[in-house]
């Protein structure tokens, strides 16, 4: 397991009587850019969490970094992990540095001084200036907002990071910004990236890596030139079909 990242060996999950995921085997290697995409209630999210520890599988295990995340500290877990989410879930009350330097302060890795210079330095990497490190969530656009969001799960020098489709709520030329933005960080930093989406233009766009899903199971994982040249089926080619 030296060379992968994330690991889901027969992985199961139900919510009450309803399965979500069912008998899910995946291995993610290091530096892959991962995009996950199905129709709504198909397990994407429910995959990404059982990553971090946000939800136990009822079957199986999830190993990170070839350790079961079952038996694993969730919160070193959670530290080594970034997640960013939809909506962000900034705290408003909170300024934008002490959003970003939340999860270090915690740890008390970072004192006054290098929380100043790892915030600006985040902030210069997702594409805003430093000196909006002093705003606060309320002050700032919908995309800007999202680009806090991606500082903030970086601030913990994260090997993986989780996304739940962080970009639907931005409008299109912003997207396609945070996009790029995304895809050169990813570059830049040899991160593996997990990125859940429902648009599939955006799936192929970003993927290294496209996994299709259809009623917890895989329909289909291949790199994006290999999926639209010879999609598994007819649900991969009608998903397609909407390019």
């Amino acid at each position: 397991m030296e060379e992968l990242a994330i690991r889901f060996d027969h992985v199961s999950k139900r919510y009450g009587e309803t399965p979500v995921l069912d008998d899910l085997c995946l291995d993610v290697r290091k530096g892959t850019f991962l995009t996950i995409i199905g129709r709504s209630g198909c397990g994407k999210t429910t995959a990404l969490k059982l990553v971090n520890g946000l939800l136990t599988p009822d079957g199986g295990a999830v190993y990170v970094d070839g350790a079961d995340v079952a038996a694993s500290d969730p919160i070193a877990l959670r530290r080594r992990v970034g997640y960013a989410i939809q909506g962000v879930g900034l705290f408003p009350h909170m300024t934008v540095a002490k959003n970003i330097a939340y999860v270090p302060s915690l740890s008390r890795r970072w004192d006054r001084e290098t929380g100043a210079r790892r915030v600006g330095e985040l902030l210069e990497t997702v594409g805003l200036e430093p000196e909006m490190a002093g705003r606060y969530p309320g002050e700032l656009s919908g995309g800007q907002r999202q680009r806090v969001g991606i500082a903030r799960a970086l601030a913990g020098e994260p090997d993986i990071l989780l996304m739940d489709e962080p970009f639907g709520a931005v409008d299109g030329i912003t997207r396609r910004d945070l996009q790029d933005q995304l895809q050169a960080l990813w570059r830049r930093l040899g991160l593996t990236v997990v990125f859940v989406t429902h648009d599939i233009r955006e799936a192929l766009r970003l993927g290294s890596l496209v996994l299709v899903m259809e009623a917890g199971r895989i329909a289909q994982l291949a790199p994006p030139e290999e999926l639209c040249a010879h999609p598994a089926g007819g649900f991969v080619r009608r998903l397609l079909s909407d390019r």
